[in-house]
């Protein structure tokens, strides 16, 4: 057996936390500091870990469920009465904001391509590039909001609706477009599973509240969180595996349902620790660890920068105009743009569907990879500058 991947993870752990606290004493997100840990540690810097081999593998499961309890415990510190006075808001927000990525993306690249919209496979070619860019990955933005005191109230509950409500409206774009493209895929079969998928959760959310009298005999009772830490595992499951849907949308419904039962104060502190204490490290340092940028030419480079100048933009601006219709005030409206930038390994699973599809070609998946880093590193960043002169909200 090999034992290299305990090696690995003292070394995740000193140094995302050392790093952590470096950006934390220069005013940023520890966050930013477990990013820039894995891209040192990863293959474009130190090459000292890899996610080749047995001990990759392992690194990779341990980061899948770093951002499963991640989005399980934003979930159950979510505000259930303010999601629902902002569900309108949060909808509107990720509408527009998979619109305007969706059409920029694809006019991006078709134009810097010199495509022929009117061949059908090119023009599928360059709307695919707008599907990649519509993915949003909040955990980025779950962490640094935490970290800022800032996850509940009116824009962060804002931010999480809009983002689970994003990756629904993600995944039918992405199934018209393979529709297109390959004739195997049912778009009815699709949109049924999403129609069964929430049914499941409206009745979730209709019964956990009658089940209180059952759940108060679990208070502060370590059962409590087992039980609770097990459903968040199945229903993230259920969630890929039947019906399509990121695994991290089913834990964050889960933690949803129990945001307003007797035991989410204790299932919450319980679950926060064990996942800020190794889960959590693991996964952020695993974004950094992926890196890979070699070999790419120069015409890739200047238009990796060019998609990743519009992933931001079509984000801040389509989510923000989206967050201003519904009557937020302007900075409100800029910090849930700023909060919806971050792409993460949505976008690299949805390039590798257009891979499989014959959609994107191999040398797109640096300029993909290019924008998953800059998005993830800048918006915690960005989330500090557009919140600094607020005071600080209890998380």
């Amino acid at each position: 057996m090999d034992y290299t991947f305990l090696l690995w993870l003292a070394v995740i752990l000193f140094s995302t936390k050392f790093l952590g606290l470096l950006c934390r004493r220069v005013g940023l997100p520890e966050v930013v500091g477990a990013l820039i840990a894995g891209i040192l540690l990863g293959p474009s810097c130190l090459n000292f870990i890899t996610t080749e081999g047995s001990n990759g593998t392992f690194l990779e499961f341990t980061a899948e469920l770093g951002v499963v309890l991640l989005m399980f415990d934003a979930g159950i510190t979510t505000e259930m009465e303010e999601m629902k006075k902002n569900i309108v808001g949060s909808f509107v927000v990720a509408f527009i904001g998979v619109i305007v990525p969706l059409f920029l993306g694809m006019i991006t690249f078709a134009g810097y391509f010199h495509m022929d919209m009117s061949d059908h496979t090119q023009m599928l070619e360059s709307l695919f590039v707008g599907v990649i860019l519509t993915a949003t990955s909040v955990s980025i933005t779950v962490q640094t909001l935490r970290e800022m005191g800032k996850l509940s109230g009116k824009v962060g509950t804002t931010i999480l609706g809009a983002a689970v409500i994003d990756d629904i409206l993600g995944l039918v774009v992405l199934t018209v477009v393979s529709g297109m493209k390959d004739s195997s895929v049912s778009m009815g079969t699709v949109f049924l599973k999403i129609l069964i998928y929430a049914a499941i959760i409206v009745f979730g959310m209709w019964v956990f509240p009658k089940l209180e009298p059952v759940i108060k005999k679990s208070d502060n009772k370590r059962r409590a969180g087992l039980f609770a830490l097990a459903g968040a595992f199945f229903f993230a499951f259920i969630s890929e595996e039947c019906f399509g849907i990121a695994d991290i949308t089913g834990a964050y419904f889960l933690g949803l349902m129990l945001s307003q039962s007797k035991v989410h104060d204790y299932v919450d502190k319980k679950v926060e620790g064990l996942s800020n204490m190794f889960f959590s490290a693991v996964f952020f340092a695993s974004i950094g660890i992926k890196v890979t940028l070699g070999g790419m030419s120069a015409s890739l480079w200047i238009f990796a920068i060019v998609l990743t100048i519009v992933a931001i933009l079509t984000k801040v601006v389509g989510c923000g105009l989206g967050a201003k219709i519904c009557g937020f005030k302007w900075k409100e409206s800029v910090q849930i743009g700023v909060g919806m930038i971050s792409r993460g390994e949505v976008a690299l699973i949805v390039a590798d569907k257009g891979r499989q599809l014959g959609l994107i070609n191999t040398d797109m998946f640096a300029p993909v990879v290019l924008v998953v880093i800059v998005t993830t590193l800048i918006t915690p960043i960005l989330l500090k500058l557009v919140f600094k002169n607020k005071e600080p909200q209890a998380a």
